[in-house]
């Protein structure tokens, strides 16, 4: 039998073990963390609404409405009026027929590649992509093809050798370690060529990027017909919880037959659909806010340039600087920590080895004060050699 202590302590002797920390306030630049407060640069509550008192007036309304929770799966007599209103909006706000909500992004993803797949069909994935599609693409039991990150030449060849079956191409639209882009043009272009299924999870895109916060896919000017298959998580930008699925009636319509990660799961609270609906009317009202974080985005990247530090090429609010050792991003982090700012160590299996990192992320509820806070105490670390 596997001694679990063993690899618990390989885990520390290898500076890999996780921890959590607990939270004694609402997300924001400012929190109590195991009863210290600290200056965060690692959530992903990008536009600040995660603790917005419209969105709050929301849940506490659908609370008083609908209660505490839905009591059953979507499909039994847990999809309430405040799911339906939800659906319909983020479909709208998508540009897409229709929408389908799900618990969590983990679920979408492994829901609507299952449903899409089996034996017999392929999956081509970025290497770099999320958990949950790499997770979701083994569950169904298609065969896995991975390409080196955003390299379309690998991709191309790997399809031109499409040996039959249904093929889905998954990547995520914003990178959740490194920040950097999915080239979209060129994976549609691809995929309809060779009638392929594009799928693209932009939980990192989503009320970020794109006209009014319609995320990387907007970002490039594409639509239903270029992506056919979209996935949103809504903990993210929106500030709340849960996810969705967005494209074609038919597809749509599948999933609500076949999914088992929607079919087999309570459905989300409904007091959780109506703050979601706050924050997305928000998302779209308040273009300031994307304004402000991209121009916190333009200020740390140019403040990190002056210090000479190693930052990953990212636009976004993801800014990734490059330790190398799990050990030094370890111990970057802690000695951050000292200084008042939380920042947490991203270290394999998370990210390749050597190539463990500062997951440094930005909101618009940021100041340039804070940012040049964090500037600072970046400069005064053992840079050193990052291998």
């Amino acid at each position: 039998m596997k001694s679990l202590q063993q690899e618990l302590d390989r885990r520390r002797a290898e500076h890999l073990y996780r921890r959590r920390r607990v939270l004694g306030s609402p997300q924001g630049p400012l929190l109590q963390v195991d009863g210290v407060e600290l200056l965060s640069f690692c959530s992903n509550d990008y536009l600040g609404l995660a603790n917005h008192p419209e969105v709050i007036a929301a849940m506490q309304h659908g609370a008083s409405k609908y209660g505490a929770g839905s009591g059953s799966a979507h499909l039994v007599s847990g999809h309430s009026t405040a799911h339906h209103a939800l659906e319909e909006e983020l479909a709208a706000f998508t540009g897409r027929s229709r929408a389908l909500l799900y618990s969590t992004g983990y679920m979408a993803n492994q829901g609507v590649i299952t449903a899409l797949l089996g034996r017999g069909d392929t999956i081509y994935q970025d290497r770099l992509n999320h958990a949950s599609l790499i997770d979701g693409g083994l569950l169904s039991r298609a065969h896995l093809k991975r390409y080196a990150h955003n390299d379309m030449a690998a991709l191309a060849s790997q399809l031109d050798n499409h040996s039959g079956g249904e093929a889905l191409v998954a990547v995520d639209g914003v990178f959740s370690m490194d920040g950097d882009l999915a080239p979209l043009p060129e994976l549609a272009t691809l995929c309809a060529g060779r009638d392929a299924w594009l799928l693209v999870d932009d939980a990192h895109g989503l009320g970020v990027l794109g006209s009014d916060g319609r995320g990387s896919v907007d970002h490039f000017g594409l639509g239903q017909t270029d992506v056919p298959v979209l996935m949103g998580t809504l903990g993210k930008a929106f500030g709340t919880f849960g996810a969705f699925v967005a494209g074609s009636e038919e597809l749509i319509e599948t999933l609500i037959q076949q999914s088992r990660s929607y079919i087999y799961t309570t459905a989300l609270p409904p007091p959780v659909a109506e703050a979601t609906r706050a924050s997305l009317r928000l998302v779209q009202k308040e273009s300031w806010r994307r304004e402000q974080l991209q121009q916190l985005i333009r200020q740390f990247r140019a403040g990190a340039e002056q210090l000479g530090l190693l930052l990953m090429d990212s636009e976004t609010a993801i800014q990734p600087l490059l330790a190398g050792s799990a050990e030094r991003a370890i111990s970057w982090s802690r000695a951050l920590e000292e200084e008042g700012l939380l920042v947490t160590a991203i270290r394999p299996p998370t990210v390749p080895e050597g190539s463990a990192r500062l997951r440094v992320t930005l909101s618009a509820s940021h100041t340039a004060e804070q940012v040049d806070r964090l500037l600072d105490a970046l400069g005064r670390l053992d840079q050193g050699n990052s291998k």
